[in-house]
């Protein structure tokens, strides 16, 4: 998001002569809708349940993510903000709003450790498992993480030959085991390891951090008509055909693992797709996580931070998480996103729709196209923080349900309750 729209309006409201057409929107809300964490997360279901479990499971978490989307995407279309901005205005304040940045930079530093990890595997197979997996992990970490730091512009034409390199592999095993009888890999099994609330909170938590941002994005979007197709054509794209092809081409073959998905069935030219792939997401995993931090920590310390020196610490960071084997706890981790997420959405939308504490000073300062007063927002809202604390432990202790649906609605009537009880004091 940060690559492609300027950066010129992310401490202010976004003026009307900004926005751009439905078509910009999409193409940018997509990109990130479509990437290889998809595929990674339909083979992940394809492989732990039965096919139509799997997309029922698909249907659930999608409507989790439409429903926190439409949401918070009005809130940031109509008031021109950012979702940091958004939030400090809806029941965080100045340094609760940070505090949500420092978790989804928390969230992009193990996305970058789950993609390192992916690529690794593809060197290994590439050189024929000769190397000790720890250390090409370490290695392909540190290096990216200095190309991005240095501003390696090369990194930026990754995308223009990834994307599409990958889509054509992608369909081509797609037609192929649809067309041919024969299954690459033997020994199928049809033994489900996922229920559909499970998988459900998988689904969900593949795209929460996404779905939290949606303002970043959707403050470009002219009016609600192009809100509405942009969420609602990403999800069909990135959720259901995305997430449907994977999910059959790993129940046809039996098996999650990408890199033998690709490489048993497309070559050198599938290892190459994963590895531009990795490159792609990975670069933009560090950009964003760094500037993340680079704002939170202003915020907090009122100093300008280097950047070359917090992307090295969150690539390191990122490494580590790969060496440690992120990826064989990958269900966990979207499990975890799909838990924390959703709160802070279900105390923002209790915030702006129903309690309105910001409403009356948002709209005075929006016709003037400014930013409300410091002095008129609470410098920390400890009833949101509580209520995402109460809501998160809901949803990972308790199994009833949908663990993300119930963190949500948890935070928001703990947040409700919090507030009323603080007004009537």
């Amino acid at each position: 998001m940060k690559k492609n729209f300027d950066d010129i309006y992310s401490l202010n409201r976004i003026p009307e002569k900004a926005k751009v057409s439905l078509v910009s929107v999409t193409l940018v809300r997509m990109g990130m809708a479509t990437t290889l964490p998809q595929f990674i997360i339909g083979a992940t279901l394809g492989h732990s349940m039965t096919f139509w479990n799997a997309m029922l499971a698909t249907c659930l978490g999608s409507l989790i993510i439409e429903f926190i989307s439409l949401g918070l995407g009005f809130a940031g279309m109509k008031e021109g903000l950012s979702t940091s901005l958004l939030a400090k205005y809806c029941g965080f304040g100045r340094i609760g709003s940070v505090l949500l940045s420092l978790v989804i930079v928390i969230s992009l530093i193990g996305w970058f450790g789950v993609q390192n990890t992916i690529f690794t595997k593809g060197i290994l197979h590439a050189v024929e498992y000769k190397i000790n997996s720890g250390v090409i992990a370490f290695f392909s970490g540190i290096l990216l993480t200095f190309l991005v730091a240095s501003g390696f512009k090369a990194l930026a034409w990754t995308a223009k030959i990834a994307v599409p390199l990958f889509f054509m592999v992608m369909l081509y095993i797609f037609l192929f085991l649809i067309f041919k009888n024969d299954i690459i890999i033997q020994n199928y099994s049809n033994t489900s390891h996922l229920s559909i609330t499970q998988a459900a909170t998988v689904v969900a938590g593949g795209f929460m951090v996404g779905a939290v941002t949606t303002p970043d994005i959707s403050r470009y979007c002219k009016n609600q008509n192009h809100l509405f197709w942009m969420i609602t054509l990403c999800i069909v794209v990135g959720e259901f055909i995305i997430n449907g092809i994977s999910i059959y081409i790993a129940h046809r073959l039996n098996t999650a693992d990408i890199v033998t998905i690709m490489t048993r069935n497309a070559g050198v030219i599938g290892l190459a797709s994963i590895i531009l792939s990795v490159i792609k997401v990975n670069d933009v995993n560090l950009y964003s996580a760094s500037l993340g931090l680079a704002n939170a920590l202003h915020a907090f310390t009122g100093k300008k931070w280097d950047y070359f020196k917090l992307t090295i610490c969150v690539g390191l960071a990122g490494t580590a998480l790969s060496m440690a084997g992120i990826l064989n706890h990958f269900v966990d981790f979207l499990s975890m996103l799909g838990v924390i997420f959703p709160p802070i959405a279900g105390v923002m939308l209790v915030d702006y729709y129903i309690l309105k504490t910001s409403r009356k000073i948002l709209d005075e300062t929006r016709e003037k196209g400014l930013l409300p007063d410091d002095s008129s927002t609470p410098l920390i809202g400890w009833s949101a923080i509580i209520a995402c604390i109460i809501g998160t432990v809901v949803g990972v202790i308790f199994n009833f349900g949908i663990p993300s649906l119930n963190s949500i609605l948890t935070s928001g009537i703990a947040y409700w309750l919090l507030m009323k009880t603080k007004n009537n004091k």
